[in-house]
């Protein structure tokens, strides 16, 4: 009957129900025709969301609000732009730096496009940057957060293979600085082909009193990363205390927020967090179905009758992460995917820390491509672009992300050289 559990999920996507809900009443559906008894479903739920580590989600989500509101964000941008600004296409490139920056708090892509990209896109709009470009700017290096640590599809990753937080946390380092930086080189090219303006250079003394400025915005992810790494403190411990240091710094040093404010961030924090925690309880129950009707020895038992060759199994696995992150939210898609995934890599030889910087990598890119990247939608919105504008505006910066996805796939290294060096 697992036919009738997709069915009813694929359905659910089409009339467009949240994803945690066809999760959960596909769910519902075969339990009923199965005739499990319905106490199954609060206990997978429950026992999906009851993992300390996942406590550390809503504390990210949290700081990374407080960042924003609080004026660190903006803090992050104007030094990039004092940076970079005198070189062609300079805020296209501080767009590119500050998503870097801030992306390594927040650690989700969709975030880092509406925060970054309200601020961003019209104001590269304003100097005469293409509305197209400045969308397809802010929606491509969105897709750094979730590989830059600290990540929350990292966390999830971690959460589902038993795998350390930290060592994901810089797993994720090398292949994010490397899209990074693909994605500065792409936009200085196409910056000096279409003559786009730059800024006059800023003095060392400007560039200096903008870093003691973001100093306070910057120590942030020293502190967090640091701790992690150095055992000081667990993730969840981390991201309770990015949030005070983020109040704080808001409050205090920036004096952005209100006690209004933090109300108002508070609650869209919580709404957030509540949203993913039933994804991740849902997808515990679907998961958990799964394994009772031996999908997972399916799906691999299919894969390596085919071949057996490490390559190809990644290259097949690829395809289908990319195509489900194309109109699956990543959270989700890892929740469902990646244990399943996960076994199958593993049979041929892949390092589990190596597959889980391929699975996130896939995902987030997925998020913008077209024709149903969820970042596009959402820079699509602020920059008011047609989404067929947009896709054909985003194909050199989607050819930057497979370059690096294709690297990363073949040199393993550049997954697993840093958390290598801790062990």
């Amino acid at each position: 009957m697992i036919w009738l559990l997709f069915v009813v999920f694929l359905g659910c996507l089409v009339v467009r129900v949240p994803i945690a809900f066809s999760l959960g009443l596909s769910c519902l559906v075969y339990i009923v025709v199965e005739g499990i008894p319905f106490i199954v479903l609060p206990m997978k739920v429950y026992s999906g969301m009851d993992v300390f580590v996942l406590l550390s989600i809503p504390g990210f989500i949290l700081a990374g609000n407080l960042m924003n509101y609080g004026g660190l964000t903006q803090k992050i941008i104007s030094f990039c732009n004092h940076v970079l600004g005198h070189i062609r296409g300079g805020l296209a490139l501080a767009n590119v730096g500050a998503s870097m920056l801030f992306a390594g708090i927040t650690g989700t892509a969709v975030s880092d496009t509406a925060s970054i990209g309200s601020v961003m896109i019209p104001a590269m709009k304003k100097e005469g940057y293409g509305d197209d470009f400045s969308c397809a700017v802010t929606a491509a290096s969105s897709t750094v957060g979730p590989i830059i640590p600290p990540s929350v599809p990292m966390i999830i990753a971690a959460t589902l293979s038993g795998l350390s937080v930290g060592k994901l946390f810089l797993a994720g380092a090398i292949p994010g600085l490397m899209l990074g930086f693909g994605l500065m080189i792409t936009v200085w090219f196409i910056s000096k082909k279409r003559k786009y303006p730059k800024h006059p250079r800023s003095s060392l003394s400007a560039i200096g009193k903008s870093f003691v400025d973001t100093f306070w915005a910057l120590l942030m992810t020293v502190i967090i990363l640091y701790g992690i790494i150095g055992g000081i403190f667990t993730p969840t411990e981390a991201s309770i205390i990015a949030a005070v240091y983020a109040c704080m710094v808001g409050t205090l040093i920036y004096k952005k927020l209100s006690f209004k404010k933090i109300q108002v961030i508070v609650l869209d924090s919580m709404k957030t967090s509540a949203s993913l925690l039933i994804l991740i309880g849902f997808a515990n129950l679907f998961g958990w179905i799964l394994v009772v009707e031996q999908f997972p020895q399916f799906i691999s038992s299919e894969i390596l009758s085919f071949t057996d060759n490490k390559y190809l199994v990644l290259l097949m696995i690829n395809i289908v992460l990319i195509v489900v992150g194309t109109f699956m939210e990543t959270i989700a898609a890892l929740l469902i995917l990646f244990p399943i995934l996960l076994k199958v890599a593993e049979s041929v030889g892949v390092d589990p820390i190596h597959f889980a910087v391929i699975a996130v990598l896939n995902l987030i890119i997925g998020l913008t491509t077209p024709p149903v990247g969820v970042c596009l939608f959402v820079a699509s919105s602020i920059g008011k672009v047609p989404m067929g504008r947009l896709s054909k505006a985003m194909l050199p910066f989607l050819a930057v992300s497979f370059v690096v996805l294709i690297l990363v796939t073949l040199f393993p290294q550049l997954a697993v050289f840093l958390p290598g060096l801790f062990e």
